[in-house]
Protein backbone atom coordinates (compact mmCIF):
# COMPACT_ATOMS: atom_id res chain seq x y z
CA UNK A 1 0.00 0.00 0.00
CA UNK A 2 1.31 3.92 -0.89
CA UNK A 3 2.01 5.99 1.66
CA UNK A 4 0.83 9.18 1.39
CA UNK A 5 3.27 12.20 3.46
CA UNK A 6 1.84 14.54 5.89
CA UNK A 7 3.02 16.37 9.06
CA UNK A 8 0.38 15.82 10.98
CA UNK A 9 -3.22 13.56 11.30
CA UNK A 10 -5.49 14.37 13.36
CA UNK A 11 -7.88 11.03 13.73
CA UNK A 12 -11.30 12.37 14.70
CA UNK A 13 -13.29 15.29 14.20
CA UNK A 14 -15.68 16.17 16.43
CA UNK A 15 -15.12 17.80 19.77
CA UNK A 16 -11.55 18.07 20.04
CA UNK A 17 -10.07 16.99 16.38
CA UNK A 18 -11.88 19.74 15.08
CA UNK A 19 -10.56 22.19 17.03
CA UNK A 20 -7.24 20.99 16.59
CA UNK A 21 -7.44 20.82 12.96
CA UNK A 22 -8.35 23.93 13.24
CA UNK A 23 -5.51 25.22 15.35
CA UNK A 24 -3.13 23.40 13.33
CA UNK A 25 -4.27 24.53 10.10
CA UNK A 26 -3.37 28.06 10.94
CA UNK A 27 0.10 27.09 11.36
CA UNK A 28 2.14 27.87 8.12
CA UNK A 29 4.20 25.21 6.48
CA UNK A 30 2.36 22.39 7.65
CA UNK A 31 0.42 19.90 5.78
CA UNK A 32 -2.28 18.74 7.96
CA UNK A 33 -4.87 15.87 7.37
CA UNK A 34 -7.93 14.90 9.31
CA UNK A 35 -9.95 11.30 9.55
CA UNK A 36 -13.04 11.09 10.70
CA UNK A 37 -15.01 7.47 10.56
CA UNK A 38 -18.42 9.22 9.96
CA UNK A 39 -19.49 11.91 7.55
CA UNK A 40 -18.64 15.62 8.94
CA UNK A 41 -21.00 16.57 11.63
CA UNK A 42 -22.74 13.37 12.60
CA UNK A 43 -25.38 12.19 15.35
CA UNK A 44 -23.10 9.44 16.74
CA UNK A 45 -20.94 11.46 18.45
CA UNK A 46 -20.64 12.85 22.22
CA UNK A 47 -21.34 16.59 21.33
CA UNK A 48 -24.57 15.69 19.38
CA UNK A 49 -27.52 17.30 20.83
CA UNK A 50 -27.92 20.57 19.70
CA UNK A 51 -26.74 22.99 23.12
CA UNK A 52 -23.99 22.35 25.59
CA UNK A 53 -23.90 24.09 28.59
CA UNK A 54 -21.04 26.95 28.63
CA UNK A 55 -19.97 27.79 32.98
CA UNK A 56 -17.23 29.46 34.29
CA UNK A 57 -18.54 29.03 37.78
CA UNK A 58 -17.86 24.96 37.82
CA UNK A 59 -18.72 23.16 40.47
CA UNK A 60 -15.33 21.29 40.02
CA UNK A 61 -13.23 23.59 41.33
CA UNK A 62 -10.33 26.14 39.89
CA UNK A 63 -8.78 23.56 37.94
CA UNK A 64 -10.48 24.48 35.22
CA UNK A 65 -11.48 27.98 35.56
CA UNK A 66 -8.60 29.07 32.99
CA UNK A 67 -9.35 26.83 30.85
CA UNK A 68 -12.76 27.75 30.53
CA UNK A 69 -11.67 31.62 30.62
CA UNK A 70 -9.37 30.81 26.93
CA UNK A 71 -11.85 29.06 25.77
CA UNK A 72 -14.28 32.09 25.70
CA UNK A 73 -12.06 33.89 24.01
CA UNK A 74 -11.43 31.26 21.61
CA UNK A 75 -15.07 30.82 20.74
CA UNK A 76 -15.13 34.07 20.32
CA UNK A 77 -12.62 33.88 17.74
CA UNK A 78 -14.39 31.38 16.08
CA UNK A 79 -17.26 33.12 15.56
CA UNK A 80 -15.77 36.29 14.31
CA UNK A 81 -13.70 33.90 11.85
CA UNK A 82 -16.79 31.44 10.85
CA UNK A 83 -19.74 34.16 10.60
CA UNK A 84 -21.45 32.05 12.97
CA UNK A 85 -23.34 32.26 16.14
CA UNK A 86 -21.85 29.29 18.23
CA UNK A 87 -21.86 30.97 21.66
CA UNK A 88 -25.49 32.54 23.34
CA UNK A 89 -23.93 34.35 26.33
CA UNK A 90 -27.43 34.38 28.16
CA UNK A 91 -26.04 33.48 31.34
CA UNK A 92 -26.03 30.27 33.69
CA UNK A 93 -28.64 29.62 36.33
CA UNK A 94 -27.62 26.84 39.29
CA UNK A 95 -29.99 26.47 41.96
CA UNK A 96 -30.09 24.27 44.48
CA UNK A 97 -30.72 24.04 48.51
CA UNK A 98 -28.53 26.46 50.48
CA UNK A 99 -25.91 24.69 51.32
CA UNK A 100 -25.41 21.62 48.30
CA UNK A 101 -22.17 20.83 47.96
CA UNK A 102 -21.82 20.77 44.47
CA UNK A 103 -23.02 25.12 44.46
CA UNK A 104 -20.97 25.64 47.97
CA UNK A 105 -17.75 25.08 45.34
CA UNK A 106 -19.17 26.89 42.62
CA UNK A 107 -19.76 29.82 44.65
CA UNK A 108 -16.42 29.77 46.21
CA UNK A 109 -14.97 29.29 42.33
CA UNK A 110 -16.55 32.80 40.93
CA UNK A 111 -15.42 34.31 44.40
CA UNK A 112 -12.11 33.17 44.16
CA UNK A 113 -11.74 33.98 40.26
CA UNK A 114 -13.84 37.34 40.69
CA UNK A 115 -16.00 36.18 37.89
CA UNK A 116 -19.05 38.02 37.32
CA UNK A 117 -21.92 37.02 39.11
CA UNK A 118 -25.08 37.26 41.18
CA UNK A 119 -26.17 35.68 44.10
CA UNK A 120 -29.97 35.28 44.56
CA UNK A 121 -32.39 34.36 47.73
CA UNK A 122 -35.62 32.31 47.16
CA UNK A 123 -37.57 35.02 46.51
CA UNK A 124 -35.51 36.48 44.05
CA UNK A 125 -35.73 33.55 42.30
CA UNK A 126 -39.49 32.84 42.26
CA UNK A 127 -39.63 36.31 41.51
CA UNK A 128 -37.01 36.43 38.28
CA UNK A 129 -37.10 33.36 36.66
CA UNK A 130 -41.17 31.64 36.94
CA UNK A 131 -40.20 29.45 34.96
CA UNK A 132 -38.73 27.41 37.43
CA UNK A 133 -40.62 25.58 40.90
CA UNK A 134 -38.51 26.97 43.53
CA UNK A 135 -38.71 24.98 46.47
CA UNK A 136 -38.63 26.85 49.89
CA UNK A 137 -34.94 27.01 50.98
CA UNK A 138 -33.20 26.88 47.18
CA UNK A 139 -30.85 30.05 46.80
CA UNK A 140 -29.44 30.58 43.25
CA UNK A 141 -26.10 31.18 41.65
CA UNK A 142 -26.31 33.10 38.33
CA UNK A 143 -23.04 33.44 36.09
CA UNK A 144 -22.95 35.96 33.83
CA UNK A 145 -20.45 34.69 31.63
CA UNK A 146 -22.22 31.28 31.33
CA UNK A 147 -24.70 30.24 28.51
CA UNK A 148 -25.37 27.91 25.83
CA UNK A 149 -23.01 26.48 22.82
CA UNK A 150 -24.43 25.31 19.78
CA UNK A 151 -22.18 22.12 19.05
CA UNK A 152 -22.89 20.90 15.55
CA UNK A 153 -22.62 24.79 14.38
CA UNK A 154 -18.79 24.58 16.22
CA UNK A 155 -17.54 21.74 15.15
CA UNK A 156 -18.80 22.77 11.32
CA UNK A 157 -17.60 25.81 11.45
CA UNK A 158 -13.60 24.48 13.07
CA UNK A 159 -13.73 21.75 10.24
CA UNK A 160 -15.14 24.61 7.19
CA UNK A 161 -12.22 26.95 8.39
CA UNK A 162 -9.20 24.06 8.63
CA UNK A 163 -10.12 23.40 5.26
CA UNK A 164 -10.28 26.47 3.91
CA UNK A 165 -6.99 27.24 5.24
CA UNK A 166 -6.04 24.05 3.57
CA UNK A 167 -6.04 21.28 6.00
CA UNK A 168 -7.58 17.82 4.03
CA UNK A 169 -10.54 16.15 5.35
CA UNK A 170 -11.55 12.87 4.53
CA UNK A 171 -15.05 11.60 6.08
CA UNK A 172 -16.30 7.86 6.08
CA UNK A 173 -13.11 7.01 6.81
CA UNK A 174 -12.51 4.18 9.49
CA UNK A 175 -8.88 4.13 10.82
CA UNK A 176 -7.79 0.74 10.97
CA UNK A 177 -4.86 0.29 13.01
CA UNK A 178 -1.70 2.94 13.74
CA UNK A 179 2.01 1.73 13.73
CA UNK A 180 4.78 4.02 15.39
CA UNK A 181 8.26 3.75 12.60
CA UNK A 182 11.48 4.86 12.64
CA UNK A 183 10.41 7.31 9.99
CA UNK A 184 7.24 8.32 11.32
CA UNK A 185 3.54 7.00 12.34
CA UNK A 186 1.72 4.91 9.58
CA UNK A 187 -2.37 5.42 9.53
CA UNK A 188 -4.08 2.93 8.01
CA UNK A 189 -7.33 3.22 6.83
CA UNK A 190 -10.35 2.04 4.88
CA UNK A 191 -9.66 4.81 1.80
CA UNK A 192 -5.53 4.49 2.34
CA UNK A 193 -2.73 4.86 4.60
CA UNK A 194 -1.05 8.03 5.76
CA UNK A 195 2.81 8.07 6.85
CA UNK A 196 2.77 11.14 9.57
CA UNK A 197 5.09 13.12 11.72
CA UNK A 198 3.03 13.28 14.49
CA UNK A 199 -0.45 11.62 14.80
CA UNK A 200 -3.58 13.25 17.08
CA UNK A 201 -5.87 10.74 18.49
CA UNK A 202 -9.11 12.93 19.18
CA UNK A 203 -11.38 9.89 18.89
CA UNK A 204 -13.63 10.67 21.87
CA UNK A 205 -15.65 7.34 23.33
CA UNK A 206 -13.82 4.80 20.57
CA UNK A 207 -10.26 5.51 21.91
CA UNK A 208 -9.22 2.63 23.48
CA UNK A 209 -9.86 1.06 20.03
CA UNK A 210 -6.61 2.80 18.99
CA UNK A 211 -5.06 3.61 22.23
CA UNK A 212 -4.66 0.34 24.40
CA UNK A 213 -3.04 1.86 26.89
CA UNK A 214 -6.38 3.87 27.96
CA UNK A 215 -8.49 0.73 28.31
CA UNK A 216 -7.76 0.21 32.23
CA UNK A 217 -8.39 3.92 32.61
CA UNK A 218 -11.33 5.04 30.73
CA UNK A 219 -15.50 3.68 31.01
CA UNK A 220 -18.03 5.22 29.68
CA UNK A 221 -20.69 6.97 30.43
CA UNK A 222 -24.41 7.34 29.13
CA UNK A 223 -25.65 10.62 28.52
CA UNK A 224 -29.50 10.58 27.63
CA UNK A 225 -30.87 14.18 26.17
CA UNK A 226 -34.63 15.13 26.68
CA UNK A 227 -36.44 18.19 25.13
CA UNK A 228 -40.23 19.83 26.44
CA UNK A 229 -42.59 21.88 24.99
CA UNK A 230 -43.87 24.53 27.58
CA UNK A 231 -47.00 26.28 27.43
CA UNK A 232 -45.42 29.83 26.77
CA UNK A 233 -42.51 29.08 25.02
CA UNK A 234 -41.22 32.39 24.59
CA UNK A 235 -41.03 32.33 28.65
CA UNK A 236 -37.75 30.12 27.32
CA UNK A 237 -36.27 31.95 24.84
CA UNK A 238 -32.36 32.55 25.51
CA UNK A 239 -33.67 36.33 26.27
CA UNK A 240 -35.93 35.01 29.39
CA UNK A 241 -34.44 31.53 30.32
CA UNK A 242 -30.58 31.10 31.16
CA UNK A 243 -29.19 27.87 30.96
CA UNK A 244 -29.10 26.10 34.16
CA UNK A 245 -28.05 23.42 37.04
CA UNK A 246 -30.83 22.32 39.18
CA UNK A 247 -30.57 19.90 42.00
CA UNK A 248 -33.56 19.16 44.51
CA UNK A 249 -32.46 15.95 46.63
CA UNK A 250 -31.18 13.70 44.72
CA UNK A 251 -31.89 14.82 40.79
CA UNK A 252 -30.05 16.74 39.11
CA UNK A 253 -31.16 18.76 35.89
CA UNK A 254 -29.34 20.48 33.74
CA UNK A 255 -30.20 22.40 30.40
CA UNK A 256 -30.69 25.07 27.89
CA UNK A 257 -33.38 27.24 26.63
CA UNK A 258 -35.10 27.14 23.07
CA UNK A 259 -32.95 27.31 20.20
CA UNK A 260 -35.84 26.27 18.13
CA UNK A 261 -38.57 28.61 19.10
CA UNK A 262 -40.69 25.29 20.51
CA UNK A 263 -39.15 23.50 23.32
CA UNK A 264 -36.18 23.60 25.85
CA UNK A 265 -33.85 20.80 26.59
CA UNK A 266 -33.76 19.56 30.12
CA UNK A 267 -32.02 16.57 30.84
CA UNK A 268 -31.35 14.02 33.82
CA UNK A 269 -29.98 10.79 33.97
CA UNK A 270 -31.25 7.23 34.86
CA UNK A 271 -28.74 5.01 36.78
CA UNK A 272 -27.22 3.27 33.39
CA UNK A 273 -24.22 1.75 33.99
CA UNK A 274 -20.58 1.89 32.45
CA UNK A 275 -19.14 0.62 29.60
CA UNK A 276 -16.29 -0.60 28.08
CA UNK A 277 -17.01 -0.18 24.40
CA UNK A 278 -18.65 1.85 22.62
CA UNK A 279 -21.17 -0.90 20.87
CA UNK A 280 -22.60 -2.05 24.40
CA UNK A 281 -24.13 1.54 24.83
CA UNK A 282 -28.03 1.91 24.88
CA UNK A 283 -28.76 4.15 21.55
CA UNK A 284 -32.27 5.29 23.25
CA UNK A 285 -34.31 5.90 26.45
CA UNK A 286 -36.42 3.12 27.17
CA UNK A 287 -40.31 4.66 27.45
CA UNK A 288 -40.35 3.99 31.54
CA UNK A 289 -37.26 6.05 31.96
CA UNK A 290 -38.93 8.62 29.62
CA UNK A 291 -42.07 8.63 32.12
CA UNK A 292 -39.83 8.85 34.93
CA UNK A 293 -37.92 11.57 33.61
CA UNK A 294 -41.21 13.92 32.42
CA UNK A 295 -42.64 13.11 35.82
CA UNK A 296 -39.32 14.75 37.78
CA UNK A 297 -39.04 17.38 35.31
CA UNK A 298 -42.97 18.54 35.91
CA UNK A 299 -42.07 18.72 39.39
CA UNK A 300 -38.88 21.32 38.90
CA UNK A 301 -40.53 23.53 35.94
CA UNK A 302 -44.14 25.41 35.30
CA UNK A 303 -46.06 24.92 33.20
CA UNK A 304 -45.01 22.46 31.07
CA UNK A 305 -45.61 19.17 29.05
CA UNK A 306 -43.95 15.87 30.73
CA UNK A 307 -43.81 14.22 27.55
CA UNK A 308 -40.53 14.88 26.02
CA UNK A 309 -40.73 15.62 21.96
CA UNK A 310 -37.32 14.91 21.54
CA UNK A 311 -34.82 12.57 22.67
CA UNK A 312 -30.96 11.26 22.31
CA UNK A 313 -29.21 9.13 24.13
CA UNK A 314 -25.15 9.73 23.80
CA UNK A 315 -21.95 8.51 25.85
CA UNK A 316 -18.13 9.76 26.64
CA UNK A 317 -15.32 8.40 28.11
CA UNK A 318 -14.74 9.05 31.99
CA UNK A 319 -11.39 9.01 33.82
CA UNK A 320 -11.79 7.86 37.54
CA UNK A 321 -11.22 11.95 38.89
CA UNK A 322 -12.94 13.14 35.98
CA UNK A 323 -9.77 14.72 34.67
CA UNK A 324 -8.84 14.77 30.65
CA UNK A 325 -5.89 12.74 29.45
CA UNK A 326 -3.77 15.43 27.07
CA UNK A 327 -0.25 13.82 26.87
CA UNK A 328 2.17 13.29 24.27
CA UNK A 329 3.97 9.80 23.67
CA UNK A 330 7.19 9.50 25.01
CA UNK A 331 8.58 9.43 20.89
CA UNK A 332 6.79 12.76 20.78
CA UNK A 333 5.20 11.21 17.70
CA UNK A 334 1.59 10.81 19.17
CA UNK A 335 -0.79 12.79 21.08
CA UNK A 336 -3.35 11.69 22.90
CA UNK A 337 -6.60 14.03 24.28
CA UNK A 338 -9.25 11.52 25.78
CA UNK A 339 -11.74 10.98 29.17
CA UNK A 340 -13.45 14.42 28.77
CA UNK A 341 -16.02 12.84 31.09
CA UNK A 342 -18.67 14.46 30.47
CA UNK A 343 -17.96 18.50 30.47
CA UNK A 344 -15.55 18.77 28.13
CA UNK A 345 -17.50 20.31 25.07
CA UNK A 346 -17.15 23.93 26.82
CA UNK A 347 -13.39 23.78 27.07
CA UNK A 348 -12.71 22.00 23.56
CA UNK A 349 -11.26 24.74 21.82
CA UNK A 350 -8.31 25.31 24.47
CA UNK A 351 -8.14 21.23 24.42
CA UNK A 352 -7.68 21.30 20.61
CA UNK A 353 -5.50 24.48 21.19
CA UNK A 354 -2.96 22.21 23.63
CA UNK A 355 -2.81 19.06 20.89
CA UNK A 356 -2.18 21.32 18.20
CA UNK A 357 0.59 22.50 20.14
CA UNK A 358 1.80 19.56 21.01
CA UNK A 359 1.45 17.33 18.09
CA UNK A 360 3.82 20.83 16.53
CA UNK A 361 6.21 19.76 18.62
CA UNK A 362 5.77 23.21 21.08
CA UNK A 363 7.79 22.37 24.35
CA UNK A 364 5.44 21.44 27.11
CA UNK A 365 6.46 24.35 29.32
CA UNK A 366 5.48 26.34 26.31
CA UNK A 367 2.09 24.75 26.86
CA UNK A 368 0.11 27.16 28.63
CA UNK A 369 -2.07 26.28 31.46
CA UNK A 370 -1.29 22.62 30.45
CA UNK A 371 -1.45 20.50 33.90
CA UNK A 372 1.12 17.58 34.72
CA UNK A 373 -2.02 15.88 36.12
CA UNK A 374 -3.68 15.69 32.85
CA UNK A 375 -0.52 12.67 31.54
CA UNK A 376 -1.14 9.58 30.85
CA UNK A 377 1.24 8.10 33.41
CA UNK A 378 0.23 10.74 36.08
CA UNK A 379 -3.31 9.41 35.16
CA UNK A 380 -2.23 5.11 35.81
CA UNK A 381 -0.23 6.29 38.45
CA UNK A 382 -3.27 7.64 40.75
CA UNK A 383 -5.78 5.08 38.84
CA UNK A 384 -3.74 2.63 41.00
CA UNK A 385 -4.89 4.05 43.91
CA UNK A 386 -8.39 4.65 43.30
CA UNK A 387 -9.40 2.05 40.49
CA UNK A 388 -11.41 2.52 37.65
CA UNK A 389 -14.24 4.73 37.02
CA UNK A 390 -17.40 3.13 38.33
CA UNK A 391 -20.60 5.63 37.44
CA UNK A 392 -22.27 8.15 39.44
CA UNK A 393 -22.64 11.90 38.75
CA UNK A 394 -22.14 14.56 35.74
Amino acid sequence: MDLQRSNVVVIGAGTVGSMALWQLSKRPGLTVVGIEQYGRVHSHASYAGESRVFRTAVHEGGTYVRMIQRSRDLWRELERESGRDIYAEVGCLSIAPEGFPDFETALGTVREFDLPHRTLSTEELRAEFPQHRIHDGDVGLLDAHGGGLRPEVAVMSALDLAEANGAELHFNTAVIDIEERANGVVVRTTQGAWLADTVVIASGSWSTRLSPELNDLLRLQVLGLTWFMPKRPDLFAPEQFPAFLRDAGSVHFFGAPSFDGYAFKACTNPEWPVYRDVAEVPTAHTREELIRIGQRAAELFEGINPEPVRESVHHCAYTPDRLPVVDRSASGRVVTVAGLSGHGFKFSPQLGEWAAGLAAGDDLDAISGWDPRFALPAHLERLAVSGPYTGGGH
